[in-house]
């Protein structure tokens, strides 16, 4: 099999490589990111339970493909409980 565009993987490879990735490590384990194609590279969508829990995939993912242009659009939702009461006008 030889490599396109200069030696670096197609788009696509790339797409599905971070896919498994993310899902088949088991200090990751993460399937709600995705992965969209953009002009300047990909870029990483979904929501995390920790900021640590994101930086880690973007550090393993940068680690894997460090040619490859990676921005970050994860978001951290609140998994524990708020801890003040919410008053509603």
């Amino acid at each position: 099999m030889t490599e396109e565009h200069g030696g670096a993987p197609p788009d696509e490879y790339v797409e599905a490589e971070i896919h498994r990735l993310l899902a088949e490590d088991p200090d990751v384990a993460e399937q709600g990111i995705t992965v969209l194609r953009r002009e300047r590279g990909l870029v990483l969508y979904g929501e995390v339970e920790s900021p640590h829990r994101r930086e880690e995939i973007l550090r393993r993912v940068a680690e894997r493909f460090p040619d490859v242009p990676i921005t970050s659009d994860i978001g951290v939702i609140r998994a524990q409980a708020p801890t003040q009461v919410e008053e509603l006008p």
